[in-house]
């Protein structure tokens, strides 16, 4: 069978994302996928449901909202066309960008107070162990 026309079960998708049966579900409420129904009404997903369950998950893990990834996906707007709909993702990458740059410096930041405090520590555990020419000091608890 050619990709574009296979098509999942909710379980096929469950267990190649690892996500729960719960969490398509709700991407499904939320109408970011439509799957079709069998006459017993088991949910199959196409290809292009796959597709944009992927981008959907790649959007949650790099902290978008799902009002923002309806929107880069052309879901929020049927008014939207491609042009806006590429404009649009641009701008919330751009600005995700910025919030990355930004936990970076502060990470950065962080990592040199943790240093410091390292070799503080480290340094006055030296000064003790000098002091008491090999005894422990009792622990002060």
């Amino acid at each position: 069978m050619p990709i574009e026309n296979k098509t999942y079960t909710i379980t096929d998708l469950s267990g190649e994302f690892d996500i729960s049966l719960r969490t398509i579900r709700f991407y499904e409420e939320k109408e970011l996928i439509r799957p079709e129904r069998t006459e017993s009404s088991q949910r199959i997903y196409s290809s292009r449901d796959r597709a944009r369950l992927k981008l959907i998950l790649r959007g949650k893990r790099l902290g978008f909202s799902l009002t923002q990834i309806a929107e880069m996906i052309g879901m929020a707007s049927v008014n939207m066309n491609e042009r806006d709909q590429i404009q649009k993702s641009i701008a919330y990458g751009q600005k995700k960008l910025e919030e990355v740059k930004q936990m970076k410096e502060e990470l950065f930041l962080l990592e040199e107070d943790l240093l410091a405090l390292y070799k503080k520590l480290a340094d006055r555990l030296f000064e003790l162990d000098q002091m008491s020419n090999g005894q422990k000091e009792p622990d002060i608890n």
